[in-house]
């Protein structure tokens, strides 16, 4: 019984002491709080880990879109303020407004030669700062072509077209009651030219209908075979090498539905076209003359076969008046080349002083001209020796 008590009384010792050591930690704490002057010792900072860098600036770089070329442009204006991009070809019903919007500060417009000659102001053209507007109203079937936009390079007050920039639309106007593009004349004379190709404009108003080409004389229909004869809704036939069976009068049959119309007719005439100027040759029967004797300047030239070359020619005596003496002929060379070589020939009869100097010999043909020349030296007759 003594012992327990005295375990009790030792813990309760145990646990006074605490509490008074508890207590001393506390005033002391409190004594210091209250000591004036005194501070508490700042807190050290965390520093970062050093670099041999200096401070860094981040510069945000605006997003710049790249400048990107302005690319023409061509849209139709349609009802209610809607808009359309344009193909190759549009279709307009013949009484309602075309409009066209073309992108470009400025632009040019092309139209119909019809159109450009005599509009009877349907037509309006209208530039705004970004873009220019075609607008042509009351329309008819005459009124079928090609309509361009070309945007215009300028320097200053020096404008220019920008034909590698141009946009283009052909546009049809259908008319029942014309299915071809109308036209005041009755035949048209076209030239068959033996080295291009030769277009008969055979342009209906619409593209839905069927359009073939026929010979007057003797009544047949050509065949077209697209390599030969081709025909485009936009153009018309072309006839890609003409030949000389080609020429005669020709004329389009449309067919669309129950109408069927005759084009006006197609007059073509074959010209077998040059290649290239004539290269002539220049040679004389001497190029030392005595006074008195007879002088020929030959002057030759090759080219296709039925295409004709003129000779021209520049010489002394012209000074004087004296009046040129030519013979003139065509020799056709053989071999199936289909050439044929032309001359002309000086002739100057009982040479004098005055016909010593350079002369000169020009060839033409429908490409150009080309020319050559010779000089010939004039001496005193010898004096006949005496007996």
């Amino acid at each position: 019984m003594p012992l327990a008590n005295m375990s009790g009384s030792k813990w309760r010792l145990v646990l006074i002491a605490l509490l008074t050591c508890a207590l001393i930690f506390e005033l002391d704490a409190q004594e210091q709080k209250a000591v004036p002057g005194r501070t508490p010792k700042p807190r050290k900072p965390k520093h970062e880990k050093s670099t041999n860098k200096g401070p860094r600036t981040i510069t945000v770089k605006p997003k710049v879109k790249a400048a990107r070329a302005e690319q023409t442009l061509l849209t139709q204006v349609l009802n209610k303020g809607k808009f359309k991009k344009v193909g190759e070809t549009i279709n307009v019903q013949t009484g309602d407004t075309l409009e066209l919007r073309c992108r470009g500060k400025p632009v040019q417009w092309s139209v119909p030669p019809y159109l450009e000659e005599d509009n009877d102001g349907r037509l309006r053209i209208v530039q705004y700062e970004r873009y220019g507007v075609l607008t042509l109203v009351n329309t008819t079937g005459a009124d079928t072509g090609e309509y361009t936009c070309y945007p215009m390079y300028c320097e200053d007050t020096d404008c220019r077209k920008e034909y590698s920039k141009a946009v283009k639309v052909f546009v049809f106007f259908p008319d029942p009651q014309e299915l071809f593009v109308p036209s005041s004349d009755y035949y048209k004379v076209i030239q068959l030219r033996s080295n291009w190709p030769t277009v008969l404009p055979c342009q209906v108003t619409s593209p839905e209908a069927k359009v073939t080409l026929h010979r007057e004389y003797p009544p047949v229909e050509l065949d077209v075979d697209r390599r030969e004869i081709s025909f485009d809704v936009k153009k018309g036939f072309t006839i890609h090498r003409p030949r000389p069976y080609h020429a005669g009068a020709l004329y389009c049959v449309a067919s669309l539905g129950n109408l069927r119309q005759s084009s006006m007719k197609y007059m073509l005439i074959y010209v077998n076209y040059p290649r290239a100027p004539p290269a002539p040759v220049i040679q004389a029967s001497l190029s030392t003359v005595t006074v008195g004797e007879n002088l020929r300047v030959t002057c030759s030239a090759m080219g296709e076969r039925d295409v004709a070359i003129e000779f021209t020619w520049d010489y002394p005596g012209e000074e004087i008046g004296r009046p040129p003496y030519t013979q003139e002929s065509v020799i056709p060379v053989s071999g199936g080349t289909a050439q044929q070589q032309s001359q002309s020939v000086l002739l100057v009869d009982e040479v004098r002083d005055v016909d010593q100097g350079t002369y000169t010999c020009t060839a033409q043909n429908m490409q150009g001209a080309k020319s050559a020349s010779t000089t010939i030296k004039v001496v005193p007759k010898a004096k006949p020796k005496k007996p």
